[in-house]
């Protein structure tokens, strides 16, 4: 049976008619690196719902690694996120945190998990090829932040590698906003394919 790497991404939300992270991933879905296929997934912007579908999907598909994007507008470039930690953002939208607001996001889990991705090799390569790119300490505290938990939590026992990148605003979002930074979907492609080969070659 061939390695898979999961690779989630997001609905829209906010009132954007896309999500960066979910356009790139479904992109990817069923390419191959290092003779790893991606394997991608939706998930819902809900904290609970999005934390049980990644826990779930790694039960079913026992990935090679997990790699998660999100969008964060405003940002210039490609986040490498190093630190994911347990708790949800006391300010988030009730209707869609689940109803984990100012909660753990796994119940009895430790304060923090740093990222199992190699992030200073992946962010060589993304420099190489003139992919704008930065190591990122936190991932927040939102459901970006409870997905790349949710799966360091799961994976926890296997060390298999895990990890999350968030996105900036591709550009036709940015028209929509007041000087914001953008990228375009095929330079965000380009990175997260340099960033899942530079993984595979891991495996």
């Amino acid at each position: 049976m061939p390695q898979i790497v999961l690779l989630t991404g997001f609905a829209p939300f906010g009132g954007e008619r896309s999500n960066p992270s979910w356009e790139v991933a479904s992109q990817l879905d069923g390419h191959k690196f290092n003779g790893v296929a991606v394997k991608s997934m939706r998930l819902p912007v809900n904290c609970r719902r999005a934390s049980q579908a990644v826990i779930d999907a790694i039960a079913a598909c026992a990935p090679a690694a997990v790699v998660g994007l999100g969008q964060a507008g405003g940002r210039p470039v490609l986040s490498l996120e190093k630190v994911a930690i347990n708790l949800v953002d006391p300010r988030a939208d009730r209707e869609r945190d689940g109803g984990l607001q100012g909660k753990p996001v796994i119940a009895g889990g430790p304060d923090a998990y740093f990222t199992r991705l190699p992030l200073p090799a992946i962010l060589r390569r993304l420099k190489r090829y003139d992919i704008p790119a930065a190591i990122s300490l936190s991932a927040g505290v939102y459901v970006c932040n409870t997905v790349m938990y949710s799966a360091l939590h799961t994976l926890r026992r296997r060390r298999t590698p895990a990890g999350f990148i968030h996105l900036p605003y591709e550009a036709a979002q940015a028209a929509r906003h007041r000087a914001v930074a953008s990228m375009s979907l095929a330079t965000m492609t380009a990175g997260v394919e340099i960033a899942l080969e530079t993984i595979a070659r891991t495996l």
